[in-house]
């Protein structure tokens, strides 16, 4: 009997090792910069434990406990010098061990501290993974996820694309002359139905596996840099999907806005800058859900903007990011996004962002690049900005039809390049003809070959950022189907097995279409020899009797584009330009190599 009473006391003392509790990060970098390191720790009746660590340069700064008490948060210390490995957590309750549990501290890689982010020399190729390449057909079916099976014939429904599916196609991408790949979301979406686009995340940390793994993540960030290829991460701060695993036990009642009821966002933007603006409105558009089922995340609670942040540097490490491109910019709290552009860029001083702002007025989109003295105050370390302005200027100013009067046709686009005032960098601006959510560029150019490359061949040669989206090359085009994004964003032919056309090798393309991808390979790899398109600086001169001529140049190179709307050819006096173009005698046309006195498109 006194055996038996030994043995429970000796059974009761024992702590349990925690194998399903919920820890984020994953885990952490040994030299960081920032020491601090905040640890979410979900596991049943956590918050009233203890935590304790025994490992050389690891300190508990503080602990917390959520509302919930299944969550515990761990603010630790690491020391400059605390060396990689693994350590034990021990959580006790009234003096006994009740869990342990282990994290790993990883060295980082060589250089990770100064990796060069995306900029002007680069050229980046829009990815809706979904629907680009099915490298590997057994994640087609995945019975664990809600939406378990793909369905081609249905545009929001999965088809079936994947990480694979963009390794296998790599040699394409850069063979085409891009140097940098976005692909949209590829983390966990596991809603119930039209997931494929990736902006309802469910786990910050995993990989959708209808995508594939981490590891295939990994690998395609090592071979993307290996063929001179910059990955691009497109990341969700402002909202998650509704099924998130946290959804049903919030850390904090506050974690989430209007967590009770569905309050959708007026979509109002401008609050952020109308100094009329009132205090129910700013609320409605930044607290509001983006969607019915995108809950708004509240990166105001300090624990929550932690979180989020975290989850950025963890993924620029494990990934080895060249870039992260931030989508519904402006919908997250201002001072969080301060926060967590400044935190990054502290980290990493060559690494850039990217954040979407979808307003067409420059004094709005430029208000969130670093560097903007605004009259609020307001400043922020975002380094690149999404030029809606002049890709709608762009478009407007080739559809137009008549250009007798004032402010018709091409004189659209040079008036909106004059509103570069605006930025304090504007060669930092994200410039694009298209994107995943609009019409393919050469649908909204009314199926005009001619126009649509000529919209490419400007925005690979003004100032900034250039982004290309994946079929754009072969004019892919959703005409008919207005706005609809699952045709928006198709497949791109030759990613499936069985496709009669083949867009990575040419099979069965139209004439137009190879000619598009012909010119385009050739105007993107000349590119990369340019550095007065990379780097140089502009002059443009009005626009007139339909042709727009403007010069990218150094104090070594001189680029002339000449946008010439005319349906015939036309004869340009070069006298007009004799301020810019002096001593110069003649001149080559880059896409033919003749010599000539200026470069026509």
């Amino acid at each position: 009997m006194r055996i038996y009473r030994f043995l429970l006391i000796c059974i009761a003392s024992i702590s349990v090792l925690i194998t399903n509790a919920q820890i984020e990060p994953l885990n952490w970098w040994v030299g960081m910069k920032n020491p601090n390191l905040q640890l979410l720790i979900h596991e049943a009746n956590i918050g009233d434990a203890k935590a304790s660590i025994q490992y050389p340069g690891v300190t508990i700064k503080k602990q917390t406990p959520g509302d919930s008490k299944n969550y515990l948060f761990l603010d630790l210390v690491i020391a400059a010098n605390t060396r990689p490995g693994t350590f034990k957590i021990n959580f006790t309750k009234n003096g006994q061990s009740v869990y342990k549990a282990d994290y790993t501290l990883l060295a980082r890689e060589p250089g990770s501290a100064y990796r060069q982010g995306f900029n002007s020399s680069d050229v980046m190729y829009l990815i809706t993974p979904d629907r680009f390449a099915n490298g590997d057909e057994s994640n087609d079916v995945n019975t664990a996820m809600r939406e378990k099976t793909i369905n081609r014939a249905n545009d929001g429904a999965r088809h079936g694309g994947d990480i694979r599916g963009i390794i296998n196609h790599l040699d394409y991408i850069s063979g085409m002359g891009f140097t940098a790949i976005w692909p949209t979301p590829m983390l966990e979406n596991d809603m119930e139905r039209h997931s494929y686009h990736g902006y309802s995340i469910t786990n910050h940390y995993k990989v959708d596996p209808r995508f594939g793994t981490l590891d295939e993540y990994k690998e395609l960030a090592q071979k993307a840099k290996a063929k001179g290829l910059k990955l691009i991460f497109d990341e969700v701060l402002n909202h998650t999907g509704s099924n998130y695993w946290w959804m049903h036990d919030l850390p904090f009642k506050d974690w989430i806005n209007y967590p009770d009821t569905l309050i959708r966002s007026s979509h109002r933007r401008t609050v952020n800058q109308d100094k009329y603006a009132s205090g129910y409105d700013r609320d409605l558009m930044i607290k509001g859900w983006f969607d019915r089922t995108m809950p708004d995340m509240n990166a105001a609670n300090p624990f929550c903007g932690t979180y989020l942040i975290q989850n950025s540097v963890w993924w620029i490490e494990t990934l080895q990011l060249g870039g992260i491109r931030q989508d519904t910019y402006c919908y997250s709290d201002k001072d969080f996004l301060t926060r967590w552009s400044c935190t990054i860029m502290n980290e990493y001083p060559s690494f850039s962002l990217v954040g979407e702002e979808w307003s067409l007025n420059p004094m709005i989109t430029s208000y969130w690049q670093s560097g903007k003295n605004n009259s609020d105050g307001y400043k922020s370390c975002l380094g690149s900005v999404m030029c809606f302005p002049l890709q709608s200027a762009l478009i407007n100013a080739l559809n137009d039809k008549e250009e007798n009067k004032w402010e018709e046709g091409m004189v659209k686009l040079y008036e909106e390049l004059a509103n570069d005032f605006a930025y304090p960098n504007p060669e930092k601006t994200l410039v694009f003809s298209d994107n995943h959510d609009m019409d393919r560029i050469y649908t909204q150019l009314n199926d005009n070959a001619a126009l649509t490359k000529m919209a490419q061949t400007y925005i690979l040669t003004v100032r900034g950022i250039p982004q290309l989206f994946y079929g754009d090359e072969i004019l892919m085009t959703n005409t008919g189907h207005h706005k609809v994004d699952g045709l928006i964003r198709s497949d791109f032919p030759g990613g499936w097995k069985g496709d009669s056309v083949n867009g990575f090798t040419g099979q069965g393309l139209r004439a137009d279409q190879k000619d598009m991808q012909d010119y385009l390979r050739k105007l993107l790899n000349w590119r990369k020899t340019s550095q007065a398109i990379q780097n140089g600086k502009t002059l443009h001169f009005v626009p007139f009797n339909k042709v727009y001529v403007y010069f990218r140049y150094t104090n070594r190179e001189t680029v002339m584009v000449v946008v010439n709307k005319n349906k015939t050819e036309t004869t340009v006096d070069s006298r007009r330009f004799d301020e810019f173009l002096g001593a110069y005698m003649t001149g080559r046309n880059v896409m033919t190599g003749n010599d000539f006195i200026a470069f026509f498109i």
